[in-house]
């Protein structure tokens, strides 16, 4: 009786046991189920935040669009967007108005261009005219003088010896006065430095007389006298003396006595 109680006893734990392992199984069982529901939720809820986030990006855009349609409709209502328009109608207005002002102003220099060009073209051909008739009147002068010179050889020999002496004194080295006086034929007295073309340098002379005489070697011809005598001997002696007077002081006192010897 006592071996049966123990028994029951034995049997009754070992279920005992295997009621607490198969617990056991089904509250882990039941814990995993819970764990991987816990997750699920999870996964849910950062889902439903995400769509959250959406809609309220879309409901702030929604909102700015609203009120950008809110303040365009105000402009409308109040016409501050009417005056605007009209103000750049009117900008318009004056930039086309502009635009035809230039063009105007465009199409009026070309013409003033047109117009200066052919006033240019005017002066030109009436310059070219007035040089043609100044240049034929200036022809038919030189003719004139030199039929008039042509005479004036024929007429009076010694006109063309008259011309000649006329610069023959001047560039020898006398003023206009002292030359027309040479021309005249009056004696003239002078005193200073003569230019000698043939000898290229000048000679000075005292206070002598000087008159346009006819050449002792040809009648027809003019010469210039100093002293009576003709100026181109004159000038030969003075650069005879010059010569000389240089060959002296150059030449050695040696020289000079075999010179004499």
């Amino acid at each position: 009786m006592a071996y049966g109680v123990r028994e029951a006893r034995h049997t009754t734990t070992a279920q005992y046991y295997r009621d607490l392992k198969r617990q056991t199984g089904e509250f882990e069982a039941n814990v995993r189920q819970l764990q991987a529901e816990h997750q699920r939720a999870e996964r849910q809820l950062d889902e439903v935040r995400k769509e959250i986030r959406s809609e309220k990006l879309e409901a702030a855009k929604t909102e700015a669009k609203t009120a950008l349609v809110a303040k365009v409709g105000s402009l409308l209502g109040s016409g501050k967007l009417k005056e605007l328009e009209t103000d750049n109608r009117t900008l318009q207005g004056e930039v086309a108005a502009c635009d035809e002002s230039i063009e105007l102003l465009q199409q009026q220099m070309e013409r003033q261009q047109e117009e200066h060009s052919r006033q240019l073209m005017e002066l030109q051909a009436k310059h070219r005219r007035e040089m043609a008739d100044k240049e034929a009147a200036h022809q038919r002068e030189v003719s004139f003088l030199k039929s008039i010179i042509q005479k004036a050889k024929k007429w009076f020999p010694l006109f063309q010896e008259l011309v000649y002496m006329e610069k023959f004194c001047l560039k020898v080295g006398f003023n206009e006065r002292q030359t027309v006086t040479h021309i005249s034929g009056k004696p003239l007295f002078y005193e200073g430095e003569l230019y000698s073309e043939e000898h290229k340098r000048k000679f000075k002379t005292e206070r002598a007389g000087f008159q346009v005489v006819k050449d002792p070697k040809d009648k027809s011809k003019l010469a210039l006298a100093i002293n009576g005598q003709v100026i181109g001997e004159w000038f030969k002696e003075q650069f005879d003396r010059l010569f000389l007077s240089i060959r002296k002081n150059v030449m050695s006192p040696r020289s000079r006595k075999e010179l004499r010897q």
